[in-house]
């Protein structure tokens, strides 16, 4: 086709649209990344993105987050820090990040009391905590936590009658569960009710965790007039005795049904029948979102009831062994259900109670069951988390009930000692004589890159 003036102004016009069309394009997508970000972790454990529990932190948190980090100009070193903050940035944008060379501003990391290379300085509503490496979302996020809290009441407990300790270390102690309500930010506290004049009022709460031998009639009558005077309980009972307390349980409304809960559903991941699993949960601060599994070993049935004259306002918190039983009777061996004496599935083992007192409510838990938080099952399903919402919701911060971050597994590659498992690790991972002959790592790159001259040369030769 023979080409004149007029042809080659309308190619010459042709082009320079598409040019400038082009670069249009190119900077609106430029915009739209600076302005948008989009990011997918694809990993296996998700470990480059928060989980739930930490967002949900953020999400909270009114204010900006100032970080100061005190680490030397090692590039690689910075870059890892600036990743691991990055993944709080994407939910709360107002973090703000300040690197200090401790080696030219030795005053200023002096003055901060640091005390190791890399330590970060967290600062939120005028208060500090430091997070010295290594860096793991569970401590950040529990440090978030404790800056976050308002409340730094103590969580009281009862001790001196064979009770579950929040401090202790035996299997049925509950001291991993105390260690992690003071990395949440609270404080521990044993008042000795047999010589203090009652229950200190300036605690967020008091734990009774399951008495073995009766307490006294002067502790029952201070506990008493501690819930008298407005304060919180979380009481965790192991069976129906009530061991001296049976007057808190008549001004609580409470009913314990005699028994223990089967749930024969327990086989399928290997427990015993006595092991309950939660089948599902109530409408509750405690329990909103709540989806994880939790279990409940010699579980007992509870229930309260809410009057014109207490004031308690009483909901169901978990119902367990959908298909199971109140075991009535003696448990000795093989169990069946009896339809005359044992009740079937599902089963309550926990309320919670509050009502309005002065100016500020009055809440109360209570658990049929002490074992669920023990040092033995706190680890397993959901157990810690819900034993977290509970002790949050009783302190008052509704806000910082969350399901809480998990640690994060690392997922190692077995490679076989023999067959065509171990040819492939050798051709792909291990290096030969000192040299990696890795397939991802060399051999496909240079696979494509003699196909592609190969292909190259063929058309030139066409």
């Amino acid at each position: 086709m023979k080409t004149n003036r007029k042809l080659r102004f309308q190619l010459f016009m042709q082009n320079s649209v598409f040019v400038l069309l082009f670069l249009a394009l190119i900077f609106l997508l430029g915009y739209l990344s600076h302005e948008y970000h989009v990011a997918q972790d694809i990993t296996q454990s998700s470990r480059n993105t928060l989980t739930e529990g930490s967002v949900n932190v953020l999400k909270q948190m009114k204010g900006p987050v100032e970080i100061t980090v005190f680490v030397s100009k090692d590039e690689a070193y910075r870059k890892t820090i600036n990743d691991f903050i990055s993944r709080y940035q994407r939910s709360k944008p107002d973090i703000k990040i300040t690197w200090v060379n401790p080696a030219e501003e030795p005053k200023l990391a002096q003055d901060a009391g640091i005390k190791a290379e890399g330590e970060l300085v967290v600062d939120f509503n005028k208060r500090t905590e430091h997070l010295t490496p290594p860096y793991v979302e569970q401590d950040m996020t529990n440090l978030l936590v404790r800056l976050s809290r308002t409340n730094q009441r103590a969580v009281m407990y009862l001790d001196g009658h064979g009770e579950r300790n929040l401090i202790g270390i035996k299997n049925h102690d509950l001291g991993e569960f105390g260690r992690q309500l003071q990395k949440k930010g609270f404080k521990l506290a044993n008042p000795d009710l047999t010589i203090a004049q009652g229950v200190p009022t300036n605690g967020a709460m008091l734990v009774i965790a399951s008495p073995q031998v009766d307490v006294s009639e002067v502790e029952a009558k201070k506990i008493k007039e501690y819930l008298d005077a407005g304060g919180n309980l979380l009481w965790l009972l192991d069976d129906e005795n009530t061991h001296g307390l049976q007057n808190i349980a008549e001004y609580l409304g409470l009913e314990i049904t005699p028994g223990m809960v089967i749930d024969l559903t327990s086989a399928q991941y290997g427990a015993d029948s006595k092991i309950a699993f939660a089948s599902q949960y109530g409408e509750h601060p405690i329990t909103k979102n709540f989806m994880l599994r939790t279990l409940f070993p010699e579980a007992r049935m509870l229930d309260a009831r809410g009057t014109d004259e207490n004031g308690w306002q009483v909901s169901h918190l978990v119902e367990v062994a959908p298909n199971g039983w109140l075991e009535t009777g003696k448990i000795d061996g093989k169990v069946s259900f009896d339809d005359k004496k044992d009740i079937h599935g599902p089963i309550n083992v926990a309320v919670a109670m509050e009502r309005k007192y002065g100016k500020k409510g009055q809440r109360v838990v209570v658990v049929g069951n002490g074992n669920f938080l023990s040092n033995t099952f706190v680890g397993n399903g959901g157990n810690l988390d819900l034993g977290i919402n509970i002790v949050n919701w009783l302190a008052g911060d509704d806000n910082l009930i969350t399901i809480q971050p998990k640690p994060l597994k690392d997922v190692n590659i077995s490679i076989p000692k023999e067959g065509w498992g171990h040819f492939a690790a050798q051709v792909v991972f291990i290096p030969v004589f000192g040299v990696s002959l890795g397939l991802f790592q060399f051999i496909l790159p240079l696979a494509l890159l003699v196909a592609g001259v190969s292909i190259w040369w063929r058309r030139r030769k066409a």
